[in-house]
């Protein structure tokens, strides 16, 4: 009987790695201090997906949704006064708890149609711009957040809710600390709560998997949100010194 158990909890053993990141995953929301955390590689918390031959075939994949001509009249028309009003309810929040001002220069990455730009625009925020892989002026121009296109120290303010795209996420956050001053604000919505869609690069199970890639910035606030089937918002601030 014993020889027959052997192999039996060897097989399940190694049904349930796959289920390691869930069983890992934290559930409470620390907010500003991440003392007492169990200590752990980010990995754990994000996962990157496979099967990306090359950078191209990444890039023809996001393509594939921003270029739809359907998606792109949904998000210009019907959903643009919806996506305007949640953004502007997030926005004038964060200006509430001193994360952002109306003298703040604002940058949104993955901003898509631009939507982001316009609610920040809308509170008087007047100098934002957004930034995706296909511009749409006025308020959107050309860039890659793996690589950004704008000089060091440019923003007190950088919002995204495309992280889950991101394939390196280590440089997307890199690029937000170069861009960031001093003293800036960079607030991301993410899910926990499940997986993203099929244009996802990564999967993230816990908010440390996000904050562990952040080296020159700490965790002002984490809560959780409704935003378009994001469930939490991080707030970092970068260092000043």
């Amino acid at each position: 009987m014993k020889q027959l158990l052997k192999p039996f909890f060897f097989l399940l053993s190694l049904s349930l790695l796959p289920l390691l990141p869930f069983l890992l995953r934290s559930r409470s929301y620390p907010g500003v201090s991440l003392a007492n955390q169990i200590s752990t590689s980010p990995s754990a918390f994000l996962q990157v997906r496979p099967g990306f031959r090359s950078y191209d075939d990444y890039l023809k994949l996001q393509l594939n949704k921003t270029l739809n001509p359907r998606l792109r009249r949904i998000w210009s028309t019907r959903d643009w006064a919806r996506k305007v009003s949640v953004f502007s309810r997030f926005f004038a929040d964060l200006r509430d708890a001193g994360f952002l001002s109306n003298n703040s220069s604002a940058l949104c990455v993955g901003a898509r149609m631009g939507q982001e730009v316009a609610a920040l625009r809308a509170l008087g925020i007047s100098d934002s711009i957004g930034m995706d892989l296909v511009p749409a002026s006025p308020l959107v121009v050309r860039g890659d957040f793996h690589s950004q296109p704008f000089a060091d120290a440019s923003f007190d303010f950088e919002f995204s809710n495309v992280f889950d795209h991101a394939l390196y996420p280590d440089r997307f956050v890199k690029e937000i600390e170069r861009t960031l001053r001093p003293g800036g604000v960079c607030v991301l919505h993410v899910t926990l709560s499940r997986r993203g869609d099929r244009y996802s690069a990564n999967d993230l199970f816990a908010v440390e998997g996000v904050t562990a890639l952040f080296r020159e910035s700490d965790l002002a606030r984490v809560r959780k949100v409704d935003g378009f089937g994001l469930d939490t918002e991080l707030v970092l601030r970068r260092r000043s010194a």
